[in-house]
């Protein structure tokens, strides 16, 4: 799998897993990651699927609409991907910070693979998995930030993510901020407040 990684220089601080939205690449979320958990060792992998030329880590069928076979497919390979990167780096579980379709493709893994990731930053992130199977997530933190005036993610189906993962047991905040659907510096301050307080 194309990817970028970034050796940490802080002892002590989480890695990161840092997934992209839709049309972006292994580069996207690096100065991010650097924000908000300054020294963290960094793995950002691509999106392995094409669409119109885009990648992404998963296929929809029409915006807002997902292949969901297709996202518990992507979701366990880019699992195995990020535990066998993790092994060779010698890492310890990632948090993923996932952007859009990066988050989502981070919540799917929390229901899924919950034990790959050590907690999650999913900004626009929507409910990849209608029917997700039942996921110990006892008391791993999630952050999940919403815009408020975000014209593709309907701020229902945000807080309904948000319920999936507090039913598994994930100790979930979930913020909905005067934005759309890019990113804001209210995000990457609310993202750096979260990472430091683990």
């Amino acid at each position: 799998m194309v990817h970028r990684f970034v050796p940490g220089t802080a002892a002590g601080t989480a890695p990161l897993l840092l997934l992209h939205g839709t049309g972006g690449d292994e580069t996207d979320l690096l100065p991010l990651g650097q924000m908000i958990a300054p020294g963290a060792a960094l793995l950002s992998p691509r999106g392995k699927v094409l669409e119109h030329g885009m990648p992404r880590f998963f296929r929809r069928l029409a915006e807002g609409v997902f292949d969901h076979e297709d996202v518990v497919r992507r979701a366990h390979e880019l699992a195995d991907f990020v535990t066998a990167t993790s092994e060779r780096h010698g890492l310890a579980r990632p948090v993923a910070v996932g952007f859009s379709n990066g988050a989502n493709i981070a919540a799917a893994i929390l229901q899924l693979r919950p034990e790959v990731l050590a907690g999650a930053v999913l900004i626009r992130a929507m409910v990849p998995l209608p029917a997700p199977p039942a996921a110990d997530l006892t008391a791993k933190p999630v952050l999940i930030l919403s815009g408020a005036m975000d014209p593709i993610i309907p701020e229902a189906n945000a807080a309904e993510l948000a319920r999936q993962l507090s039913a598994a047991g994930a100790a979930v905040t979930h913020e909905v901020l005067p934005a759309g659907h890019q990113l804001t510096q209210c995000d990457i301050t609310l993202a750096r407040d979260f990472l430091a307080g683990r």
